[in-house]
């Protein structure tokens, strides 16, 4: 059930994985230039360390999770991916939870950067929410259909740092489909968020295992 929505997937490791080649011209606003200049850099950092063929997948797999925790709110997003089911968790599952959601997140979409190398991405507006957020509008060209993608990156913005909340894929929010599905095994399994935890805990044990070519 947790691997239901492939396409929205494949589409979310696209946009990790695409490489920025037009950037626009700095925003007049600046909370807005911040947004469109963090992107460019998650964009680049993704490249260069993740679609390298040579890379052992271990070392990607380490890489990623860096990356994730440093520009992702690991913990807001899985906290709002688990909705109303976080305040009946124990502190145990919690905490276990949350180390399954950045597992889940990481192995899922670590072998995508390699099959999406090459891929293009263009800002095409950001816009400032308020002081304390940014949404900035991309673009992704796939060179086998020229068709764009639209991607909206939701970025939270403290006073020095910067963390991604969310990501839309054409209109769909990466976080809102995660907290269906969950929300979906939860509700199957009596309410009981172990119930979810156990099905987590097999999902990143089988997208641990070696790819398979």
């Amino acid at each position: 059930m947790i691997d239901r929505r492939s396409i929205l997937s494949s589409l979310f490791g696209l946009a990790l994985a695409a490489v920025l080649v037009q950037p626009r011209f700095a925003a007049a606003n600046d909370l807005e230039a911040r947004g469109e200049k963090f992107i460019n850099g998650l964009a680049h950092e993704a490249i260069e360390s993740l679609t390298k063929p040579d890379t052992p997948r271990e070392e990607r797999i380490k890489r990623f999770r860096k990356m994730f925790d440093d520009k992702f709110a690991v913990r807001s997003i899985g906290k709002f991916v688990l909705g109303r089911y976080w305040e009946r968790a124990t502190d145990q599952e919690r905490a276990e939870y949350l180390v399954l959601f950045e597992d889940l997140m990481v192995v899922s979409y670590v072998d995508r950067f390699q099959r999406y190398a090459g891929e293009n991405l263009h800002i095409t507006q950001s816009r400032a929410e308020n002081g304390a957020t940014v949404s900035v509008f991309t673009d992704i060209v796939r060179p086998n259909t020229g068709k764009p993608v639209q991607v909206i990156w939701r970025i939270g913005v403290g006073k020095e740092t910067m963390k991604i909340l969310d990501v839309m894929v054409e209109g769909t929010s990466l976080s809102q489909t995660l907290r269906s599905d969950f929300g979906s095994i939860i509700s199957q399994r009596n309410g009981q968020v172990a119930g979810l935890i156990h099905e987590l805990r097999l999902k990143t044990a089988e997208l641990k295992l070696p790819a398979k070519n």
